[in-house]
C-alpha cells in the first residue's frame, strides 16, 4: 500500500513539475495597439522571448544581436519577440528607440509587467527560449558580452530540432 501511494505521489509531483515548464496562454500586446496570442507564433516554431526596457543599458547592447538571430534564423522558423517593460508613461520613448535602429523583430508592449510575472522574470534583460511545443528550453537573465554565443548555441539546438 505504502508503495503505490509513494508512486501516486511521484507521479503528481512529476506531472505538476513537467506541466510548470509549458507557457501559458498569454496575449500580447503590439506598439499598435493591437493583440496577438504567443500560441499564433508558437504555430511557426521556436519562439525566442526578451525582456527589455528603455532604461535597461544591457538590454539595449544585446538587442543588436536578437535582431541578428531574427535574421538568420526566421527562415528555420524562430520568432524573436522583444517585450519592453517601460511604464505606459515612457512608451514613446519605445517606439522611438525601436524606429531609429530599425529592428527587424516583433516588439510589445508590458507596462504593467503582467507576462513577465506570468513567465517568471525577475530583472532586465530576461531571456526565454521556447520550443514549438511550448516548452520553456531555455532561460537567461542578464547580459553581459559573450552571452549571445550561448544564446545562438541555445537557437540552434531549437531550431534543428524542429526542421
Amino acid at each position: 500500500m505504502k508503495k503505490w501511494i509513494l508512486i501516486s505521489v511521484l507521479v503528481l509531483l512529476a506531472s505538476t513539475l513537467y506541466g510548470q515548464n509549458k507557457v501559458p496562454d498569454i496575449k500580447l500586446k503590439r506598439m499598435n495597439g493591437k493583440s496577438v496570442m504567443l500560441q499564433d507564433f508558437l504555430k511557426k516554431g521556436p519562439v525566442l522571448i526578451n525582456f527589455w526596457a528603455t532604461w535597461c543599458a544591457p538590454c539595449k547592447k544585446e538587442m543588436v544581436y536578437l535582431d541578428e538571430f531574427e535574421k538568420k534564423y526566421t527562415d528555420k522558423g524562430l520568432s524573436v519577440l522583444a517585450i519592453s517593460i517601460d511604464s505606459q508613461k515612457s512608451i514613446s520613448h519605445v517606439r522611438g528607440y525601436i524606429r531609429a535602429k530599425k529592428y527587424s523583430f516583433d516588439v510589445f508592449l508590458d507596462p504593467n509587467s503582467q507576462v513577465l510575472k506570468k513567465l517568471n522574470g525577475n530583472m532586465m534583460p530576461t531571456d526565454i527560449l521556447i520550443g514549438q511545443d511550448g516548452t520553456i528550453l531555455w532561460r537567461h537573465n542578464g547580459y553581459i558580452p559573450g552571452d549571445e554565443k550561448k544564446m545562438e548555441a541555445e537557437i540552434k539546438a531549437a531550431v534543428q530540432s524542429t526542421s
